[in-house]
């Protein structure tokens, strides 16, 4: 896979308050990536310096290599919704789209799609001052979609929504980035994050805290704890432990070890060549690494 979002030495101050202090990450193709941080961790202001919404003090962030404004048909490349606002309330949705198509040189025809692919297409003449947050949500993303883009950047999708809305989001997201697109993706419902992405960023006073893989994340902070059930538990455990594992039977069946990841242990057992029938991990989850990892910031204005 390649970087597709490249962000390196971003800095961006406002007067005296620095939003953005050295911020630096990279995003793969075919990935959804979450973008993480308290209030004020300076999440939305690097989102608009990737979109070219506002310029760097100092530093970069680019989409295939390029500065947004320097993208040739860049509605092609990059989608974005970072904000369910906007709209003329007494617009019909399908004209907002097409105005929008307008603006952006794409066939109006398109907006039709576009609401199909968000399940909103029986909600195309309704005027959006009738709709809720979350169809909101939803006609924004159509109208990030509407050029077939490459790359999604989605400010908090899931602000609104049902859990019906959340279900469905998380489904597209997936199937978007199975499909070969790429996902970046700034959210506080920390829960729907940890079942969607691929990879987690985490920023906390405008810098970066962790740019992992979500099991990698939880492995690492939480010490890596392994669950192994075997009938031949005291043989496994002994095993492991002249493998240079940490290990202890907790049951009759069950071995705990400690201090390695799950693919480390998995290929302990696979040398030992023990029957394993099942395998787990307890580990942190993503609001525990969270709160660990930014706890100590208290954020900016």
């Amino acid at each position: 896979m390649t970087d597709v979002i490249e962000v390196r030495g971003l800095v961006k101050r406002f007067g005296s308050v620095v939003a953005v202090g050295d911020l630096s990450f990279a995003i793969q193709s075919g990935t959804v990536t979450g973008f993480l941080g308290p209030n004020g961790a300076g999440k939305t202001t690097t989102l608009r310096a990737l979109l070219g919404l506002v310029n760097p003090t100092s530093g970069t962030a680019t989409v295939f290599g390029q500065p947004y404004r320097k993208l040739q048909d860049p509605s092609r490349r990059i989608g974005a919704a970072l904000e369910a606002s906007g709209f003329h309330p007494g617009r019909r949705a399908i004209d907002h789209l097409r105005i929008a198509a307008l603006a952006a040189g794409i066939a109006t025809a398109r907006a039709r799609g576009a609401l199909a692919e968000v399940g909103m297409e029986p909600a195309a003449e309704r005027r959006v001052g009738g709709f809720s947050l979350g169809m909101r949500q939803r006609l924004a993303l159509a109208g990030a979609l509407l050029g077939q883009p490459e790359v999604l950047v989605l400010d908090e999708p899931a602000n609104g929504l049902d859990p019906e809305g959340i279900h469905w989001m998380r489904g597209f997201l997936r199937s978007y980035a199975d499909q070969g697109g790429t996902v970046l993706i700034s959210s506080h419902v920390l829960s729907e994050v940890a079942q969607t992405v691929d990879h987690v960023v985490i920023v906390a006073g405008g810098r970066l805290v962790a740019s992992a893989t979500l099991a990698e994340l939880t492995d690492r902070t939480s010490g890596g704890t392994v669950r192994l059930r075997s009938e031949q538990a005291e043989t496994l455990r002994d095993a492991l432990v002249a493998r240079g594992a940490t290990a202890a039977l907790a049951d009759a069946d069950a071995v705990v070890v400690t201090g390695s990841d799950a693919r480390d242990v998995g290929r302990m057992v696979a040398d030992t060549g023990v029957p394993v029938f099942e395998m787990t991990t307890d580990g942190s989850n993503l609001e525990d690494v969270f709160l660990q990892l930014t706890s100590s910031d208290v954020g900016q204005p």
